[in-house]
């Protein structure tokens, strides 16, 4: 049988229903784990821990809206972590984390090896926590990180912590997708983030929504869509005091971006079907075009 999901929203959960969850986690059945706003007590948060320390098949970890409650819960989901080899993504949306609590998952995320995915939206961080974060955004080949990072709603980060994250960003040779929405951010960071997405090879997506911006920042980014070649294929600016042209500006950019990657995606299928190339001068030979070795580099990146 195929690992399953088990997903509860805003319940009380009793003890049984957090027996039957953990005989589930530690039998491999569940690949997806969302209690997302539940209330269940100090016991059973340990036993639902010790379940996800015992699953192989735990890929999703959603403990959203006040789970993680307090420090002893911190504690707790850290040493789960450190044991367990799965969890490819992990929301902890809404928890009063603060810096001091990040301190203590930190460990067990920096050493994880599966996970490529985390949300500290709305968890109270600050400069300190930003500083713990830039170590699971490695320099280019240091070692694997994060592919999706969500740090909305996190207004006790100042602009010194957000230019830390963009230097960070700046030389991740993972990161894709980048949510910072609803933080005072302004012009001046996003001045420093379209550095880092400049500088990006991977950042596919930054959500920017409702971050205080003006067209002083739109132009900016206008400026190095048009002007620098880069991953990013989706930039949200909704809710900023930017003109509906420079937005419609940016995303028909972005868009013509994509259109060209889809058309010379389409050029390298053809050729790969008709391995057999003759080159226009005709005292050139055939070559057969051979890519085994390719394949096997690529698998081993998109790993």
């Amino acid at each position: 049988m195929l690992p399953g999901s088990i997903q509860i929203s805003g319940e009380t959960l009793s003890g049984a229903e957090i027996r039957d969850i953990c005989e589930s986690l530690r039998e491999n059945s569940v690949r997806l784990l969302s209690l997302r706003g539940c209330q269940l007590s100090e016991r059973d948060f340990g036993h639902v821990c010790r379940g996800v320390a015992e699953s192989r098949s735990l890929a999703q970890l959603n403990l959203n809206l006040g789970i993680v409650s307090n420090i002893n819960r911190v504690k707790q989901l850290a040493e789960a972590l450190k044991t367990n080899r799965s969890v490819q993504s992990l929301f902890l949306h809404g928890s009063p984390l603060t810096d001091a609590g990040l301190a203590l998952l930190n460990p067990a995320l920096s050493i994880h090896p599966s996970l490529v995915a985390l949300d500290l939206g709305d968890c109270m961080l600050g400069d300190e926590g930003i500083n713990l974060i830039c170590g699971l955004l490695p320099p280019d080949g240091a070692k694997s990180g994060l592919k999706e990072l969500t740090l909305s709603a996190n207004p006790g980060i100042t602009s010194k912590g957000w230019g830390r994250l963009a230097i960070a960003v700046a030389h991740s040779s993972q990161l894709r997708v980048l949510n910072l929405d609803y933080n005072p951010l302004g012009d001046q960071v996003a001045g420093m983030l379209a550095v880092a997405v400049a500088s990006s090879r991977t950042l596919e997506v930054l959500d920017l929504e409702g971050t205080g911006l003006t067209n002083q920042s739109a132009q900016t980014l206008l400026d190095m869509v048009e002007n620098y070649p880069t991953a990013l294929r989706t930039l949200i600016l909704a809710e900023n005091n930017i003109s509906p042209e420079l937005q419609q500006q940016i995303s028909d950019l972005l868009s013509e971006g994509e259109e060209e990657e889809e058309t010379e995606a389409r050029e390298v299928t053809s050729r790969e079907k008709n391995p057999w190339i003759c080159q226009n001068n005709p005292s050139s030979q055939m070559v057969l075009m051979t890519s085994g070795l390719g394949d096997s580099l690529l698998a081993e990146t998109e790993m």
